[in-house]
């Protein structure tokens, strides 16, 4: 099973954490380091965000073995052509170590405060299709016309292209409904999801592999990952510490509540308890998680991760 961590960037993580951070999940033995892609706060009231693709070219100069990415950049905030320039430029800069996350976007608070249209759902999802096919084909066709609802694009020539060939990976994030599992079947790598029952992640592998099917394409080439919030202790007692803290940032309530509330979704539990969700994870088609890390100060977690949960789940 990959593993990776993923920071929610816009909850006042400066600049010196992500260099801290990135330095331990390279010496960790972590896959990657991953960041959300927002500029308002959503746990901790008005904290500070810095930006996802700068804070990620900046990464990708100081890391050597790390994959770098996004979950998610949304289809709201930056113009296809943008968005597909920056990568490639990231992916230089690392070497070839990016994945690029993308999804429709969801927060309407971060839209309003900053100026960007928030379109309805249906309209997001389009303008969301509409951008992956632009980003996918200026890292692949040398030149191409592109008309639609809200882009034309003219002998659009996107140079340098990345490093990855053909293109780096590309992470659709979303709730797997058909015609977003018709999108991921078309251009995805993967596909991100968030932290589920079960039974709700049968179903979302299920419409992945069916969406696949009727496109032709073997579902096995279609990666199914997922961001959850992971806090994990060497007993009960560290378990509930951690949680704990979390909680009182948000104001919530009894850890011990919210732990069996959770149980189902989260990766929260001693080492064994979490190896032994990953593994029935494994079991139901996920092939990476990312361990969304909520207390980003916390490094001894990401330590623990590294030397006791990663041997455990081989």
């Amino acid at each position: 099973m990959r593993v990776c961590l993923m920071i929610e960037g816009q909850e006042g993580v400066t600049w010196e954490d992500w260099v801290r951070l990135a330095r331990l999940v390279e010496e960790t033995g972590l896959e990657g380091l991953f960041r959300s892609d927002h500029y308002t706060a959503i746990i901790r009231g008005d904290a500070a965000a810095h930006d996802a693709w700068a804070t990620l070219a900046g990464l990708a100069a100081v890391t050597e073995r790390i994959r770098l990415g996004t979950l998610v950049s949304p289809a709201t905030f930056r113009h296809p052509s943008v968005l597909a320039r920056m990568a490639a430029t990231v992916d230089h800069i690392s070497g070839g170590r990016l994945d690029v996350g993308m999804g429709a976007g969801w927060y309407e608070r971060e839209h309003t405060a900053h100026g960007f249209p928030f379109l309805d759902a249906k309209q997001r999802f389009a303008l969301f299709a509409e951008q992956v096919e632009i980003v996918v084909r200026s890292w692949t066709e040398d030149r191409f016309d592109h008309v639609g609802p809200a882009y034309e694009l003219q002998g659009q020539s996107a140079l340098p292209r990345p490093l990855q060939r053909p293109h780096p990976p590309l992470v659709l994030g979303g709730t797997v409904r058909p015609r977003f599992a018709e999108l991921a079947a078309r251009f995805a790598s993967e596909v991100n999801t968030l932290g589920a029952t079960n039974d709700e992640l049968r179903e979302r592998r299920s419409r992945l592999d069916r969406a696949c099917a009727e496109a032709g394409r073997d579902p096995a080439t279609l990666g199914l990952s997922v961001m959850t919030a992971c806090f994990v202790g060497t007993d009960h007692s560290e378990v509930l510490e951690r949680l704990g803290s979390f909680l009182a940032i948000r104001g919530e309530g009894d850890p011990e509540t919210v732990l069996e509330e959770r149980r189902d979704r989260w990766l929260v539990g001693t080492v064994d308890e979490v190896a032994g969700r990953i593994e029935e994870l494994r079991a139901l088609g996920v092939t990476r998680v990312f361990l969304q890390h909520l207390n980003h100060a916390d490094d001894d977690m990401v330590r623990l991760v590294g030397d006791r949960l990663l041997p455990a789940i081989g």
